[in-house]
């Protein structure tokens, strides 16, 4: 009962018809970049450049069940490997009448995120605050 009140409350929030399909849900996976933050007054924060970025990657366990997996912040090095400190954010994609959300939960705690936009290289999540987060692909760099 709390849980179906929970996922109400979240799309009355949100209340914004998702532009993503199911079937393109795995293009989750990857890294990704941030690239502009919009917070719910209309300012917004332009990133040029990156010290760290999102791995995410999600997968089903069993056909029809819903994506798991994990999001991480990670830091690209010059020689296209990246470092993290381990920590990882777990991640449940479900869907609430057409829309998508991400479940994100760690030890400390737990939000979700509607998944607003997803194609192959843009991301755009927003939040229960009103924030709207746009990601590119991360694409490597290197000096060789």
């Amino acid at each position: 009962m709390k849980y179906n009140l929970l996922l109400a409350v979240i799309f009355l929030l949100f209340s914004c018809q998702s532009e993503v399909k199911k079937e393109n849900l795995t293009q989750l996976n990857g890294y990704w970049e941030i690239k502009e933050v919009e917070f719910s007054n209309g300012e917004t924060k332009e990133y040029k450049v990156n010290e760290t970025i999102d791995y995410i990657e999600v997968k089903s366990a069993k056909t029809g069940q819903p994506l798991v997996g994990f999001r991480q912040k990670v830091m690209p090095q010059f020689d296209g490997t990246f470092k993290t400190n381990g920590i990882r954010e777990n991640l449940k994609v479900f869907e609430v009448d057409n829309a998508f959300f991400l479940e994100c939960k760690t030890d400390y705690g737990k939000w979700n995120e509607a998944i607003i936009l997803l194609e192959d290289s843009t991301l755009v999540l927003k939040n229960k605050q009103d924030i709207i987060y746009t990601y590119k692909k991360f694409k490597p760099f290197s000096l060789k």
